[in-house]
């Protein structure tokens, strides 16, 4: 069957069954953009959802899986400035208080939230709860949600299709997301939401959802590290009637690409975005283990930042990882430009200069081959700068 995408402007806006807004209620002290945002449906929506592979979960996560498997929703809310983990019982009973305050005539079913912030306080619930006189529950603004979510984030992240069949069929999917700091690629740290009309099956959700998280989410690293309240959560309210599995899952595999590189683009301090391709490999795990390093490495990061074409802190990393490499046989590429081999290891001052050029792009791609097999993978990074400490030293005022 044939399909078209279109891109859409206000996200989850466009969904059919779906609305969602963002206020202040002074969890943030800057007003101009909300602190709580809410997404809810006309209709029981299908969840499926991944979360960080942390061990100390937050309470939002902990509540999701109090219900029971295969559950349904129509409400979720979130809220930024306050993380709401490593806050033991209480977190997980602020939320089922904040909860009971819902407006009754919502008819709201098995609410679920998410939060993201400063670790260890607990939920301003007062505040919070605030948010329910001043929300509208039928307004469909998803910039204003997609705001009330950021932290370091410095621009609001969401992308919609409409998926036309080729029929007079078509159904819509759509997300926002938030990240910027303590990105690693082990479930990104991050929240993402994502809306749907489509009429899919409960199992193709959750196939879907984990493999492109894995080719997405799970392939980006701003600083390497790995966040309490990692969540990407996929919802379906099936009002479009319409479903084409193939159609759904281009279309879910470009959102959730589009908005990881929106994320290291917004990397805390970040200057340039980078492909680390790792290929040849003996097995796709030493593939995928050597890139994942090289994105995560703070001296790459570093080099990045500097502009130095110094493929030896390339080279080592890579055999850091402990795979099957040997360095007969590799050969380091900055975009098409050999800068490794085993025969030529000296930089010649042309060579340099030209790899220096390239650098100093906004974004490129770092090729290695390993010449041990015939795996690759690719994973994504930034370089690190002066601005990621001074974001982060005073992350909590």
């Amino acid at each position: 069957m044939s399909y078209n995408l279109i891109s859409l402007k206000e996200s989850i806006s466009n969904v059919n069954g779906f609305y969602c807004d963002g206020v202040n209620v002074g969890l943030r002290t800057d007003s101009s953009n909300g602190d709580v945002g809410f997404i809810r449906s006309d209709y029981p929506c299908d969840v499926s959802a991944v979360f960080t592979k942390n061990r100390f979960q937050a309470a939002p996560i902990v509540h999701f899986k109090k219900y029971p498997k295969n559950f349904q929703t129509n409400f979720l809310l979130v809220n930024a400035k306050n993380a709401n983990a490593m806050t033991g019982e209480r977190g997980i009973k602020d939320i089922e208080e904040i909860f009971s305050h819902l407006p009754k005539e919502l008819d709201i079913k098995n609410p679920i939230m998410s939060s993201t912030g400063v670790i260890g306080v607990p939920l301003d619930k007062s505040k919070i709860i605030s948010s329910f006189e001043k929300f509208d529950f039928d307004a469909k603004n998803a910039t204003n949600l997609a705001k009330s979510i950021m932290t370091t984030d410095s621009f609001e992240k969401e992308i919609c299709f409409r998926v036309e069949l080729g029929t007079d069929e078509f159904f819509h999917i759509a997300a926002v997301c938030k990240g910027a700091g303590m990105i690693n690629p082990a479930m990104a740290t991050m929240l993402c939401f994502i809306a749907t009309d489509a009429n899919i099956p409960k199992e193709d959700m959750d196939e879907l959802l984990i493999e492109s998280v894995d080719k997405s989410f799970n392939t980006i690293s701003v600083d390497g590290d790995t966040s309490t309240n990692d969540t990407v959560i996929l919802l379906a309210n099936r009002a479009s009637k319409a479903y084409n599995k193939e159609a759904f899952k281009e279309a879910l595999n470009i959102i959730a690409k589009e908005l990881s590189l929106m994320i290291l683009k917004d990397g805390e301090g970040a200057n340039k975005v980078v492909a680390f391709e790792v290929k040849n490999a003996k097995s796709v795990e030493d593939a995928k283990k050597a890139s994942k390093n090289l994105s995560n490495s703070l001296l790459v990061k570093t080099a990045l930042f500097g502009e130095d074409p110094n493929w030896g802190r390339i080279a080592s990393t890579i055999g850091a990882s402990e795979i099957e490499c040997d360095e007969r046989h590799l050969q380091i590429y900055y975009d098409d430009l050999l800068i490794y081999s085993y025969d030529e290891p000296v930089l010649s001052k042309e060579k340099e200069e030209k790899a220096t050029k390239i650098m100093k792009k906004s974004s490129f791609k770092i090729t290695c081959d390993l010449g041990m097999g015939d795996k690759s993978f690719v994973s994504y990074g930034c370089d690190l700068s002066y601005d990621y400490v001074k974001i982060n030293a005073d992350y909590r005022t």
